[in-house]
């Protein structure tokens, strides 16, 4: 039985922190669970599941960043060096990388990408853990688990049999194959899994105190990274189980933050936030991210791919792109706001000033 006086250090609220932020890798694993035939090994995914995933959640998360940096006037006050320089950079060295290679180009967004990632679920499981008085070992163990619940099923793609799925395109991850190296890493994987759980029951015995939260995030990095790479081997699965759980919750945890932090500044604050959080709340917010994501997409599509140019028809008359010197300027500039956001997430929610801590009840 749970301690009377404890309180689970939620986000937002239980029941908006189990929906948008705890359950997505759940949910995405049952709907891959239940039609395995369908998610196991295919890699031909229909048009509307595309749409769904790639363009309203993969996407459209780069742009609820926005809310968080560019539209804010306090925000792009306090880092404006910052939100100025990291743009910038990132299209120069992208340009740079995809002039010397465009593979390499790629390599290197996806690494940023995946590194991105697993930052993510670390950023949740301390703002989990933000309130335990546990010690130094404790909270050494958790940040192992969080680690090696992406770490592994990374370390099996590089180091097994080709994956059926990539990061972004073909060959943007280094394979190599060592047996050696899997037999490792996997009892790696389960001993600091096992230490996890040992710790997890001593502590609850010793306090009857669980922390429902991070146990959900830490379970659900587990399943999803594991599921999603290591079982299933197929382009939909790990597209759904890895586009879900880092998406949703990361534009939910934008969404909270923002919304407290209007409530307390809403008198100094740019006309779309007012607009967004005051008069037409998560239908705004929702609406305009997936707009600048089919935009987005919708000139990847016209310019470049041209995979999709019935959902696109705006764009179907571009020209595709095919001289290289244009590809070089042009493949990082579409890629920009992705670089940007896998680089600036990595200072935006670092700020020591008092008055911009997450202030999470």
């Amino acid at each position: 039985m749970q301690a009377p006086d404890y309180k689970q250090p939620w986000i937002n609220s239980s029941w908006s922190d189990s929906i948008f932020i705890l359950s997505p890798p759940f949910v995405a694993l049952l709907v891959v669970a239940l039609f395995p035939a369908e998610f196991k090994n295919s890699s031909a995914m229909p048009l509307a599941y595309w749409v769904v995933l790639i363009v309203m959640i993969d996407v459209a998360h780069v742009y609820s960043t926005l809310y968080r940096t560019y539209f804010n006037p306090l925000e792009f006050k306090k880092q404006q060096p910052v939100l100025v320089a990291i743009p910038i950079f990132c299209y120069i060295a992208g340009v740079i990388l995809y002039a010397f290679d465009g593979l390499i180009f790629w390599r290197v967004l996806a690494y940023l990408a995946v590194y991105h990632f697993i930052r993510q679920q670390y950023g949740f499981m301390r703002i989990y853990s933000r309130n335990q008085n546990e010690g130094k070992f404790a909270k050494q163990i958790d940040t192992a688990v969080i680690y090696i619940a992406t770490i592994y099923p990374l370390v099996y793609w590089h180091f097994t049999s080709k994956r059926n799925f990539n990061w972004f395109v073909d060959g943007d991850f280094v394979i190599f194959h060592s047996t050696g190296i899997l037999s490792v890493s996997l009892v790696v994987y389960i001993l600091i899994i096992t230490a996890y759980i040992t710790k997890e029951i001593v502590q609850y015995i010793k306090t009857r105190k669980l922390n429902l939260p991070k146990t959900l995030i830490i379970l659900g990095t587990l399943l999803s990274w594991y599921f999603g790479i290591v079982y299933y081997n197929g382009d939909i699965a790990f597209t759904t189980l890895n586009v879900v759980s880092h998406g949703i919750p990361y534009m939910a945890l934008i969404w909270v933050y923002e919304r407290k932090r209007f409530d307390k500044t809403q008198s100094v604050t740019s006309r779309i936030i007012r607009v967004t959080f005051s008069r037409y709340g998560i239908t705004v917010f929702i609406g305009l991210i997936i707009f600048f994501a089919y935009m987005e997409e919708g000139l990847w599509d016209g310019l470049v791919w041209k995979e999709h140019a019935a959902f696109f028809k705006p764009f179907a008359a571009l020209p595709a792109i095919t001289t290289t010197w244009l590809l070089t300027l042009l493949v990082p500039l579409l890629s920009l706001p992705q670089s940007t956001h896998y680089v600036l997430d990595g200072f935006i929610w670092k700020i020591k000033r008092s008055d911009n801590k997450l202030d999470f009840k």
